[in-house]
This record gives C-alpha cells, structure tokens and sequence, in this order.
C-alpha cells in the first residue's frame, strides 16, 4: 500500500535539505534551475516547491516574483524561514485564476501523482498564453530507471526517518508516454534531461571523476542525449 505524500514528506522534510547542498543533489538542482526561463519581472509558481531549493537558486539568479505550493507543510516550513513566498496547496488544485503566470515549473514531483493528466492541465491553466511550463518526469529508459526496479525488486532502500522509498506512489515514464501527458494547446519547445550519465550518487564523491561527470552532464543536459536522463524534463509553451 502507498504512504500519503503528505505524510511522507512531513517526515522527510526533518532531514531533506542534510544531502541536498552538495554532491549529487545539488547537481540535479543546478540543472533543473538552469531550465527554468526566469527573470526579475517573470512570474513564476513552482509546483511543488519544497523547501525552496530550487527556488532559492533562481533567486540568486535574480528572479524576485517567485511563489510556491506544496502538499507538505513541514517542507512548507521551512521554506518559510528562507523568506520563501509559499502555500499548501495541490497541484491538482491550484488556488489561482487561469493565466496568471509567466512560468511554471514542477521537478521531482509529478512522478508521484495518480492523476497526472490533471495535475499536468492543471500547470498549464495558470500559466498564461504564450507562457512556459516546464514539467518534470521520471525516464523509464534510463540509467536511474533500471535503478528503481532493481529497488523495488529488493524491497527499496530506508529514509532517514525508517520509511521505504518504494513505498511512496512513483511512476517511470517513457519519453512518449510524457508527451501524451499534456493537454491540448500545449506545444513542447525542448527536452532537458537531468543525470545523464552519473550511474549512482557515490561517482560523485570520487576526486576527479566527480568533476568529469559535473562537466558531462552539463553539456548531456541539452543535447540529444536528454532523452536518456534519469529525469527529463519538456520545456512545454502554452498557445
């Protein structure tokens, strides 16, 4: 049976933002924030926000009309203390009106919902026309892919707060099934992927190869090896 989501990350939101400023989190972050079209007048919502991560690179990237959901209020507190504007919400259903941002991004969070064709029209309906959506999936024909099943094959490894990962809802997608996720009027402009080549988090402790594959996966990011990554992710525009 699947953890609630909401459970789940209260609990994990004790000890998530430990691994996260450095090494292979912080990689994937990097390159998530480097996908996301944000300037200092551009509206932008993340989706799922979380501590506010990602959100705190774009505004060190000088972003300033930045704003976020999440399920979780443990997450959402802590975003709090870093002056993060943030609110409960789902991200299948947003507390705005139609078209009322530039942007909308959503990393880590759409492979754990059921309903994902809602929560992708969802995304699209507060973004205004002409605007971007850029959504993130789970690859299935990936390195991390073939990871994840090998997990749940032995049960799945332990949080630090003794859940199992392979107890949360999560689905791996291919490339094409991504793109059958999104709704009518919703043109993809590009692919990025994220972890490309990097075949575990421990390669990038290792002096010398961890800068060799921070330097690959920079260039693998946007080039046609994206559709490979452990994580893709559809630079998506609104008609």
């Amino acid at each position: 049976m699947s953890l609630d989501p909401r459970t789940y990350y209260d609990k994990f939101s004790l000890s998530y933002n430990r691994r996260r400023g450095r090494g292979y989190h912080a990689l994937i972050d990097e390159l998530e924030a480097a996908a996301v079209p944000a300037g200092r007048s551009t509206r932008v919502l993340e989706a799922g926000c979380g501590t506010g991560l990602v959100m705190e690179r774009l505004r060190a990237g000088g972003a300033t009309r930045l704003y976020g959901i999440d399920l979780s209020e443990g997450m959402l507190r802590i975003a709090r203390q870093e002056r993060h504007s943030v609110a409960q919400a789902s991200i299948t259903a947003l507390p705005f009106p139609d078209a009322t941002f530039d942007v909308v991004y959503s990393f880590k969070v759409l492979a754990h919902v059921p309903n994902i064709r809602d929560a992708v029209a969802e995304i699209l309906r507060v973004v205004r026309p002409g605007g971007t959506a850029v959504v993130e999936f789970y690859n299935r024909r990936s390195l991390r892919g073939l990871r994840w099943r090998l997990k749940r094959a032995l049960g799945g490894e332990r949080t630090a707060q003794g859940q199992r990962e392979t107890e949360l809802f999560t689905r791996y997608d291919a490339v094409d099934q991504m793109m059958r996720y999104l709704p009518a009027g919703a043109v993809v402009e590009s692919i990025r992927g994220v972890i490309v080549l990097t075949p575990a988090a421990a390669a990038l402790r290792v002096p010398g190869l961890s800068a060799l594959l921070r330097w690959a996966e920079r260039r693998a990011s946007a080039s046609a090896l994206a559709s490979y990554a452990g994580f893709v992710i559809l630079v998506v525009r609104r008609l």
